[in-house]
């Protein structure tokens, strides 16, 4: 559930991805179009769970997993009376909300056992790392248990961009993303403006209107009216700043970019008139780690309900209930019986189970992908992005192979040190990567960051990294389906087979996001809980 794509993924496209690369294009609504012309919705759907009144009739639920999903059931499947037990593959109830802190440990499929050593108060979210506004199902849970909350800057005009795959003077340069912005709207705004002008648009506008569309582009582009060409704009930066006295004077604007060289530099490939619906420009976090929210989940659920290290081995059910086999934390082989199950197992991991169900729904299972995503956090003795370079949180978009996204954070403002997102890279890149131990990935996020920031290899201290498709319960970041998949598997998948339940991020139209994990529960509970009504 580690939410969002990032420029320079190179893995197959998914509706997923088209539709992100809709919104990159032709903005939010080009996206609403493409979503609205295939048949999709397209906002997180629900903002409250749904009533469980009537009461539980002496049920008990197994719930199979104790991430999101599956703390999201138990905790209100618990509050309206049902017995809960929930069945934790690991040794804490995060699922991929996963923050890694001092002490946190993870051990890969390859064998990497990595123990977290930041400095006390430093912090790297492997899993899910912001939430937009719309995302409300997320936010109930926020508000209800009281999680606090602070802005995640997802989109910083004066972090750098990155392209070394681009031509011209700009290739292989960092470059403040708002000179960019500023350039590429700017002489976009001019061709528009002096077409106008000369009445080649007058079959689409009156006189008036034409008018009032230049005096739009004029203050859009930044224009010099008398000619409507662009000069530049003050938004792009100072070479000489304004300051007090007389020497600084007004201060010296830079000198715009040729259009020729941002357009062949590539980097104009990060910009869109508006935020993406997924990717909004300000964005919200928990103070302290996103694990913050399966933390909230924690405090209200009765001790003893979650038996943790219990790795199920085989899902039984008859026409009058079900039963889990699983190996404990002492190696013990235990079961758990019930009147249903909630699964939220992961179908990657889920597939590999042998299940009481049908022949379909086997099939199902198996007819969806998992992305292979990596994320790698490194501590940093100085804040120099802030300090040298003054970027405050953002993104430093590039086209580095292996890299994906290098992020900085939005949190511990002038604080000694900090922790940013070496590389958070997909597909076929993050497997390449991910088959490097732990220190030699670091040492790739290092010299490949130092091609942008000149104080990184000597600020880097330690490292933690994560990949989703080496963790035995999860096998991949999320779920992603493809246009035939889910029009033939995901409809069975949402419907119980037998008195077994799925649920989870990927049983939802946000998969890789906590809405759609928190969402599908939601679903799944109240088809339940319906159900023990009319029974």
């Amino acid at each position: 559930m580690l939410e969002e794509m990032g420029p320079g993924s190179r893995s197959p496209l998914t509706r997923r991805r088209f539709f992100e690369q809709l919104a990159a294009v032709g903005g939010v609504s080009l996206a609403m179009a493409g979503m609205d012309a295939l048949g999709f919705g397209f906002a997180s759907a629900a903002t409250a769970p749904p009533s469980l009144s009537g009461g539980a009739k002496n049920t008990k639920v197994i719930i199979l997993g104790a991430g999101l999903a599956g703390l999201t059931a138990a905790y209100e499947l618990g509050r309206a009376g049902y017995q809960v037990q929930v069945l934790e593959a690991r040794a804490v109830a995060v699922g991929r909300v996963q923050t890694a802190r001092r002490g946190f440990v993870d051990t890969d499929l390859m064998g990497n056992r990595q123990e977290c050593d930041f400095d006390e108060g430093q912090y790297i979210n492997v899993g899910p790392w912001r939430i937009p506004y719309h995302h409300q199902s997320t936010l109930h849970y926020v508000r209800k248990f009281g999680v606090q909350l602070e802005l995640f800057n997802n989109d910083n005009d004066a972090a750098y961009v990155y392209f070394e795959k681009g031509n011209g003077p700009l290739a292989g340069k960092p470059i403040r993303k708002g000179q960019i912005a500023a350039d590429a709207r700017g002489y976009t705004a001019e061709l528009m403006a002096k077409v106008a002008s000369k009445g080649d648009l007058d079959a689409l506008l009156s006189p008036t209107d034409r008018q009032t569309f230049i005096d739009y582009l004029v203050n859009e582009g930044r224009l010099q009216r008398a000619d409507l060409s662009y000069k530049g704009a003050d938004g792009r930066g100072f070479e000489i700043l304004p300051g007090a006295g007389v020497s600084p004077g007004p201060g010296k604007e830079t000198e715009p970019f040729a259009f020729a060289d941002v357009m062949s530099s590539r980097a104009w490939r990060v910009l869109n008139s508006v935020a993406g619906w997924e990717q909004q420009r300000t964005m919200l976090e928990p103070v302290g780690g996103m694990d913050m929210i399966p933390r909230g989940f924690l405090k209200n659920i009765p001790d003893g309900v979650i038996q943790y290290n219990a790795l199920v081995d085989r899902i039984q059910q008859t026409a009058k209930g079900v039963k889990v086999s699983y190996t404990d934390g002492a190696g013990k082989k235990a079961e758990a019986s019930g009147d249903y199950i909630i699964c939220t197992i992961p179908l990657s991991v889920l597939k590999n189970i042998k299940m009481d169900v049908s022949k379909p729904f086997l099939e199902a299972m198996s007819n969806v992908a998992y992305a292979p995503v990596n994320k790698i956090g490194l501590q940093m003795k100085t804040r120099f992005w802030e300090e040298k370079h003054w970027i405050y949180g953002g993104h430093v978009y590039n086209d580095i192979p292996g890299i994906g996204t290098i992020s900085l954070p939005s949190t511990g403002w002038h604080s000694q040190k900090g922790v940013l997102l070496g590389y958070y890279s997909f597909g076929g890149e993050a497997a390449k990567i991910s088959a490097l131990p732990p220190e030699e990935r670091a040492k790739f996020a290092v010299a490949q960051g130092q091609k942008i920031f000149p104080e990184y290899a000597e600020n880097f201290e330690k490292a933690f990294s994560k990949s989703w498709h080496l963790d035995p319960h999860s096998l991949g970041g999320w779920a992603e389906w493809s246009d035939e998949s889910r029009k033939a598997a995901y409809p069975v998948l949402c419907e119980p087979d037998g008195r077994i339940y799925l649920s989870g991020e990927h049983l939802s139209y946000l998969t890789g996001w906590q809405a759609g994990a928190i969402e599908s529960a939601w679903q799944q509970m109240a088809k339940l809980h319906q159900r023990v009504q009319q029974a």
